[in-house]
């Protein structure tokens, strides 16, 4: 990931791209963000929908409906040089 040096010299392009009188209202704005973000998850989670479930989740009665966002697919292997037979 980034070190400390890194994240140092990212913060101070962002200072002189930004400058410092937008940066109380660009701070401001990602404070909203994360608190939107957040309460938006919560709501998820409320409705039991949160932590991948909402993505794929398997109906009750299907193979696999106790794996979260695990489904069974059936289909055709197809070989890329050859077209698919009509089955």
């Amino acid at each position: 990931m980034f070190g400390f040096s890194e994240l140092a010299l990212i913060l101070l392009v962002i200072f002189v791209i930004v400058g410092v009188k937008k940066l109380p209202e660009l701070t401001r704005s990602a404070g909203k963000a994360a608190r939107i973000f957040k309460s938006e998850k919560a709501a998820l989670k409320e409705d039991g929908r949160g932590d991948g479930a909402a993505a794929g989740s398997a109906r009750a009665g299907e193979p696999g409906a106790g794996r979260a966002g695990r489904r069974i697919v059936t289909g055709v292997i197809v070989d890329r040089d050859r077209p698919p037979t009509g089955s």
